[in-house]
């Protein structure tokens, strides 16, 4: 089996607002639905072991754009939509955090039970999981969550995350049962983060001869470190800086969705009657179920969606986030009754800012752009953890000149 990667991040307590985490649950089944739809179970897992892609989905959904409470929160607000659905969607997430990741095996046993797996099987590849970035690996985080998605079918993804109170970071490890080989040789395509020396790690190429002598009682220890591979390092600072978005790949978003007004568009005329900021936030959505992958190499910019809830990059717009809900989850209705047209306009919204980035000259204004949504804010329900956001003292600035 290949991990699909890492994720390091700064360590974040604290709660998510009920008024944030019903919407976190509305639109990541909206966006799950339309995935499966799409692209089909396997595709849906496969995202969902790769760290960028769920990084960029817990910005979209309004979470704090670069903090470990992302893994937590997004996990949490899927288990809650999606398990109900389960047997319609063919997907199903056992565990979680602290206490609940101890009932994994049972619920993994109950699904098997339900759909002719072999429960026995994945508790074993759970708890092995487990162990191998607990124990065979140890880099100095011990884990506290393990979620354990499951389809019908069989196919699995495993996300994971442990904690390090030395320097308070977390790392979220992603694993997928597509590639699978070993447990226990070379199951990583790569652990990386911040270097801190050597680490014990009893799954490398190197520790066989260890492992043959621990098996006779030799206490050999390996210190064989591991190559680079997908990993993504999240900065501690809660502002999001220039630094960490793709300016072009913004710039143009913006630029279609405010000044280029829908009508100049065939393919989204079915779109018409919404205003510029809710068509920013479903492009954002739009690029994050038809992207490839590496159009989420920047994580940070898919907070411009709807904001987050610490402030950064701005409070989040809950008038604009009902409306991105309301029109993904009905797009996804009509398409259950075989009329797609709604969601391929929704589709056609990221190919749109894809074809406009050719031509766009990107500066760096974002200093300007944040200014403008954070003025706006109260306009559209803005929301975060500390209150409402209110009305500005000073005037308004234009995004483009």
């Amino acid at each position: 089996m290949k991990k699909s990667g890492t994720a390091t991040l700064p360590l974040h307590y604290g709660h998510v607002p009920a008024w944030l985490a019903d919407r976190m649950a509305r639109l990541g089944l909206a966006i799950t639905e339309c995935i499966l739809q799409d692209f089909g179970k396997q595709e849906y897992l496969k995202r969902l072991a790769d760290p960028f892609w769920f990084q960029s989905l817990g910005c979209v959904l309004g979470m704090d754009w670069h903090s470990s409470g992302i893994t937590t929160s997004v996990l949490g607000a899927l288990k809650k939509s999606i398990n109900p659905l389960s047997k319609e969607l063919g997907i199903y997430i056992c565990g979680g955090k602290g206490k609940h990741s101890k009932s994994t095996p049972q619920e993994l046993s109950n699904y098997s039970d339900r759909n002719g797996l072999d429960g026995a099987q994945l508790i074993r590849a759970s708890k092995l999981v487990a162990k191998v970035d607990n124990t065979a690996i140890q880099d100095g985080y011990q884990l506290y969550l393990h979620a354990f998605v499951i389809s019908n079918d069989g196919q699995w993804t495993v996300v994971q995350q442990g904690m390090k109170d030395a320097d308070a970071s977390a790392r979220r490890y992603h694993w997928h049962s597509q590639t699978f080989t070993s447990f226990t040789e070379q199951p990583h395509a790569g652990i990386c983060g911040i270097h801190q020396g050597k680490i014990i790690d009893m799954t490398a190429a190197d520790a066989k001869p260890a492992k043959t002598a621990m098996i006779t009682l030799c206490k050999e220890k390996p210190t064989h470190v591991l190559t680079e591979a997908s990993r993504l390092i999240m900065p501690s600072h809660h502002h999001v800086t220039s630094k960490d978005i793709d300016l072009k790949r913004l710039g143009a978003m913006l630029w279609l969705t405010h000044e280029k007004r829908p009508a100049d568009f065939e393919e989204l005329l079915l779109l018409q009657g919404m205003g510029a900021r809710t068509l920013q936030s479903l492009a954002l959505v739009s690029e994050l179920i038809y992207g490839t992958p590496a159009r989420f190499d920047d994580p940070a910019r898919y907070s411009f969606a709807h904001g987050g809830k610490d402030g950064h990059p701005f409070p989040v717009l809950t008038k604009v986030y009902d409306e991105t809900i309301d029109v993904l989850t009905h797009a996804v209705q009509r398409s259950k009754l075989g009329m797609s047209d709604k969601k391929q306009a929704i589709k056609s919204l990221s190919n749109l800012a894809f074809r406009a980035e050719q031509d766009f000259a990107a500066k760096d204004n974002l200093d300007d752009l944040l200014r403008i949504e954070r003025d706006n804010a109260w306009k559209y329900g803005g929301k975060t953890v500390f209150g409402d956001a209110k009305p500005p003292k000073g005037g308004q600035l234009r995004l483009f000149d």
